[in-house]
């Protein structure tokens, strides 16, 4: 997962290019603590209000805020809202190279007490933007091309300016000059989106797209992205699916990302989020797994946030710092990139222990497993594990301090915390080629070793060093 922060550095300066519906969020808050005698409605006792940037104005916002170059396109009102937007943009170091018009801005007015929404108030007119008006949006965006960006995202609200003109051209031209167009979608019409490299619905917009319910379960999700796919010609698709995390879907497979959202305060743009940090990463040089991994756990982060919460960079640092710089990983995400990496003919190999207390021998150990292959993932015993396996006063050190060591290793690409006695499960669903053990073992005698042989693995012993374990360190410590 080295990668992931290379992508993360490479997005400062990365010109980016966002298309769609700008949209003005406007927050009033107060208080409640009466009934209107006028009628059965709530009395909002003013405290402030906020203006904040919606809709792709969003989008633009958090890949700023992850050091891209943004330009972002599309209609503003010729209106007193419409220039409070340029500003905003303006602040958040965003270059407005769309058009004004004499329709209104789009603006959202939500009216909260007590972290509560009572009501939102909508100014908009939805209506496809006039031709003129679309002529005069795709000559911008011709302008806008002489920056080069490395990817564009298309960010649809259905406001009227993505239409089918506007889209296909858009996707026609910088198809064509090979930048990735990656699409956050509305409604049942994606003819508009044919040529897109990325198509981004939650489950519910899938399911319009097709025409039907989609269950959210990970097969009927694939086999309904496999259709979209097919149908409306797109390169690839990553479906939102709420509590279930993501499924990112293409020609050669699907990835299943959980959800890592602890607690949900706002969903109020963490689609937004994670698209715009999928798009970033990819276009920073992430490869498409590690992206979509991190626009879920991105999306994950801007619920738990009050708001239109645009993730930044350090919110990804600090993320990824949290994770043992991108490599402690969940079951799930290991047999994730153990797949990618066999994909790519890189042979992956596993071993496990305590590592309780890190020793020489352990280093010997692992520098050895990762000499046999290309991609090392060390199986890590947790707390529970490890007391069952060595007693009550064991381990000495926790289970995030020891995973927090051995991510620091250069030679170890991925750490996966274990619960059971013995890592059998894991081995199972990771399919090494090569199974490593240090000690004094027969090949044989390994856990794991009938499985790995099955698939056409090998299993090696390395020996430890002698009269060097944890438990002699331990007791000498002690005495």
């Amino acid at each position: 997962m080295l990668g992931t922060l290379k992508a993360i550095e490479g997005c400062s300066g990365l010109n980016v290019l966002v298309l769609g519906d700008l949209m003005l969020d406007r927050v009033i808050r107060g208080r409640v603590e009466r009934i209107s005698p006028e009628a059965p409605v709530p009395v909002v006792h003013f405290e402030e209000e906020r203006f904040t940037l919606g809709g792709a104005c969003n989008v633009a916002r958090n890949m700023a805020r992850l050091g891209c170059r943004v330009t972002v396109l599309g209609s503003l009102g010729d209106d007193p809202h419409g220039t409070l937007m340029e500003d905003l943009l303006s602040r958040e170091g965003i270059s407005f190279g769309g058009i004004r018009t004499e329709r209104p801005t789009t603006t959202k007015t939500r009216v909260v007490a007590h972290r509560h929404q009572l009501i939102r108030v909508d100014r908009e007119e939805t209506g496809a933007l006039p031709s003129p008006h679309q002529d005069r949006l795709l000559a911008a965006l011709e302008e806008a091309l002489g920056a080069h960006p490395r990817v564009a995202v298309i960010s649809d609200y259905a406001k009227g300016v993505c239409t089918p003109a506007v889209c296909g051209a858009a996707i026609s031209r910088l198809r064509g000059m090979g930048v990735p167009v990656v699409v956050d979608p509305k409604g049942a019409d994606w003819e508009r989106y044919r040529g897109a490299f990325l198509v981004t619905p939650n489950l519910k917009e899938l399911g319009i797209a097709l025409g039907r319910e989609v269950p959210n379960q990970d097969g009927p999700v694939e086999e309904a992205a496999r259709q979209a796919l097919e149908r409306f010609g797109v390169d690839f698709i990553m479906v939102t699916r709420s509590e279930m995390g993501l499924s990112l879907v293409g020609p050669r497979g699907a990835h299943h990302h959980r959800s890592t959202a602890r607690e949900v305060y706002d969903v109020t743009g963490a689609g937004d989020t994670a698209v715009a940090v999928f798009a970033a990463l990819y276009g920073a040089g992430a490869d498409m797994v590690e992206a979509a991994l991190w626009a879920n756990r991105a999306g994950g982060y801007a619920v738990g946030r009050e708001g239109t919460y645009a993730v930044t960079r350090e919110d990804l640092l600090s993320m990824l710092s949290l994770r043992g710089g991108g490599k402690l990983l969940s079951l799930a995400e290991a047999v994730q990139l153990a797949e990618t990496w066999r994909r790519g003919g890189q042979t992956v190999v596993f071993t496990n222990g305590c590592f309780d207390v890190l020793h020489a021998g352990h280093v010997r150990c692992i520098r050895s497993a990762r000499a046999m292959g290309d991609r090392l993932i060390v199986g890590l015993n947790s707390d529970q594990s490890v007391r069952r396996l060595k007693g009550p006063n064991r381990p000495v050190n926790p289970e995030e301090l020891r995973a927090e060591v051995l991510c620091a290793l250069e030679d170890v690409d991925g750490v996966v915390i274990f619960h059971q006695d013995t890592p059998l499960e894991i081995i199972r669903a990771i399919r090494p080629q090569v199974l490593v053990k240090g000690g004094d073992y027969r090949p044989c005698d390994i856990v794991g070793h009938r499985e790995v042989l099955s698939w056409g693995g090998r299993v090696e012993v390395v020996p430890l060093l002698e009269g060097l374990s944890t438990t002699r360190i331990i007791e000498r410590i002690r005495s």
